[in-house]
């Protein structure tokens, strides 16, 4: 019998990839693609979609050359996507209005306080279980239509389109202008502040807030079934699902029991714990947020902690200040010193996320002395992440009737051996890596073969997942609250930062 695999297209916020799976979650074949990163005002990231598009048109024909097989030998696709990056393009010639507006985006942040006085944030809680911040894509589509002219009006022409990655890429993939479907998850829709949490449809009355049009919205699917047949690029190849990227770690990570969680540490860092079918409402600064939908069960649902800066911290520290010359090397410099000196870095570069959500606060170092030297710079590097995953654990526990027991990491960052041994220490539990680390691919990809058909149930999944690496805890309980209370003296100098300009 032939062998058939399952393809899953990332669409990150650094590069895009096609990653082959055989039916037992191994990887059988790898393509990427980086695509540029725009920053045209201080504050301001954006991407080109049409880069992105042209991007998997490479990469899913090197996945398959590499793997050496036809199309025909692909049971289904899954993407998983960057989540509340916003493009909008036309209906009629596919052609984005301008440049895709990235997660990372802060220049909706006056926005933020108007919605955060009027009508509050208990307004947003009940409806969409988020509170206003420049994270989500309704207040990049509000920007857009106040500054691009004529677009409020075309949109309610049905004239263009509105979609975070996936939708773009599926309609896409499935014909473009001639009949693509337009179409995105519950797990999508869930952060972009249009879409109801308990009844998975778009809200008239968030609609309206924001006068976003109707039309041009993408309809609403699970995040697991068949949407239809590809006709560009991978022509009669059924496409079967679709989950933001953190919903897919989740998925990967087979994370599928309520109080199992994940962590992903990569650009920004994310951790995610299962609620099930119950939808707690976070009262201290965490997400409620969709978790995956599967054809016509119930949606589960997740408490989440975004934490913005992480790995892109390492990637500051290499490139703005050339302290080191790769990404690994930070662990090599962070273990010439015994402690961080003193110092801590929290790195509010985009104000902080979770569970502070304060578009004020820029980063700061504090602490420094003429004892300080790179090495430990390199150390308050690492403990800064550390630190943020302690904040937002800390806040799950504060919600959730069940304390976190262990957690499960992947990402690029968690090669790096002294970054999870003191995730252990400062969140006193046991933190495993599983064999594949690709667990955003794999997840959609597990996603789609469900779908499909290609494995039976979700037990099948679990018996997949196999641990590579466990580090546990080993840090004085004493100094670990000493050090805690350090790191929040830190971020309370980090706050208040940004101020309106005086006017004439």
């Amino acid at each position: 019998m032939v062998e058939r695999y399952v393809m899953s297209i990332d669409q990150g916020t650094n590069s895009t990839r096609c990653i082959l799976f055989d039916q037992r979650g191994r990887l059988v074949s790898v393509a990427q693609h980086e695509h540029q990163q725009h920053f045209p005002q201080p504050g301001w990231v954006e991407h080109d979609a049409v880069e992105i598009w042209h991007n998997l048109r490479r990469v899913v024909p090197e996945a398959l050359s590499v793997a050496g097989v036809e199309a025909d030998r692909i049971a289904a696709v899954g993407l998983a996507n960057q989540r509340e990056t916003a493009v909008v393009w036309d209906r009629r010639t596919g052609v984005p209005v301008g440049r895709a507006i990235v997660w990372q985006d802060t220049r909706t942040a006056s926005l933020v306080d108007e919605l955060r006085r009027d009508p509050g944030d208990e307004y947003f809680m009940e409806r969409c279980s988020l509170v206003p911040s420049t994270y989500f894509s309704a207040l990049r589509l509000r920007w857009l239509f106040d500054n691009v002219k004529g677009l409020l009006e075309r949109a309610r022409d049905g004239e263009v389109l509105f979609g975070t990655m996936e939708s773009w890429l599926i309609w896409n993939l499935t014909g473009g202008p001639d009949g693509g479907l337009h179409i995105t998850d519950a797990t999508n829709a869930s952060r972009t502040m249009l879409m109801n949490i308990r009844t998975l449809s778009w809200d008239d009355e968030l609609l309206a807030l924001f006068d976003v049009p109707r039309p041009m919205l993408p309809e609403i699917r699970p995040s697991a079934e068949t949407y239809g047949e590809a006709r560009s690029l991978l022509p009669g190849v059924l496409i079967t699902a679709a989950l933001g990227d953190q919903q897919a770690a989740l998925f990967g990570q087979t994370c599928f029991s309520p109080g199992e969680a994940k962590c992903t540490y990569g650009t920004g860092s994310f951790l995610l714990l299962n609620t099930g079918t119950e939808l707690i409402r976070s009262r201290h600064g965490l997400l409620t947020t969709v978790a995956y939908k599967i054809g016509d069960r119930e949606p589960v649902y997740a408490l989440e902690g975004s934490i913005a800066v992480t790995g892109s911290l390492v990637q500051w520290f290499r490139d703005r200040l050339g302290l080191i010359s790769s990404a690994p090397e930070i662990e090599t410099l962070a273990r010439t010193v015994e402690d961080n000196g003193g110092c801590y870095i929290v790195p509010a570069f985009s104000g902080l996320f979770a569970p502070r959500w304060r578009s004020d606060a820029r980063g700061v170092i504090v602490g420094l002395t003429s004892y300080i030297t790179k090495g430990h710079l390199a150390r308050a590097v690492l403990e800064a992440t550390g630190w943020q995953t302690r904040e937002v654990v800390d806040a799950m526990n504060a919600d959730s009737s069940v304390a976190l027991k262990q957690l499960k990491v992947d990402g690029g960052m968690t090669a790096d051996n002294l970054l999870m041994q003191f995730v252990a220490d400062v969140l006193d539990v046991p933190v495993v890596r599983p064999m594949v680390a690709e667990t955003v691919s794999l997840g959609a990809a597990y996603a789609a073969g469900l779908a499909a058909g290609y494995w039976p149930d979700l037990e099948v999944l679990r018996r997949n997942w196999h641990r590579a690496a466990q580090w546990l805890p080993a840090m004085d309980p004493g100094r670990r609250e000493y050090e805690y209370e350090n790191w929040r003296r830190a971020v309370e100098r980090s706050l208040d930062w940004v101020r309106q300009p005086r006017t004439p």
